[in-house]
């Protein structure tokens, strides 16, 4: 089941997120995942199953809703591999492929889990080494959504 975050989920995908740390996220970038929470999320969904929230992921618009981007896709590791990134990731491009006026959207993700995106159509647009922290780069993405 996918729904929309609440406030509740809060410590639940905090656990995920350390669950997931350092091997995909630093551990500086838990405050900024806080941060987000609290003032920079726009569209943020979680997944569940078996009414346990295995995963969360989100929607940030930009230029008055031609691009996006998603942010902060966390799989608890227990669940990765088993198609749940990829039917969360499907459900936001589905949504975005609705909205008028939406031309493209991008993902910043790092080296580990890009190939993930690029099975879904993204393309690779750029790579900075080290740029979440040490050893783990950006690997910026984009998929094109207009007709």
């Amino acid at each position: 089941m996918i729904r929309p975050y609440t406030s509740a989920d809060q410590e639940a995908l905090l656990q995920i997120l350390r669950l997931n740390t350092p091997t995909y996220f630093a551990p500086e970038e838990e405050d900024d995942f806080v941060l987000y929470l609290h003032e920079r999320l726009e569209d943020y969904y979680v997944i569940e199953q078996d009414g346990q929230v295995v995963g969360a992921g989100g929607i940030n618009y930009f230029d008055g809703h031609t691009w996006a981007r998603l942010s902060w896709d966390l799989i608890h590791p227990a669940f990765q591999g088993k198609g749940i990134g990829r039917e969360l990731t499907l459900f936001r491009i589905n949504k975005l492929k609705e909205m008028p006026g939406m031309q493209w959207l991008q993902v910043r993700t790092s080296q580990l889990v890009y190939p993930f995106y690029q099975k879904l159509g993204f393309e690779l647009e750029k790579v900075e080494q080290d740029f979440w922290a040490k050893g783990i780069d950006l690997y910026q993405m984009k998929m094109n959504l207009g007709a």
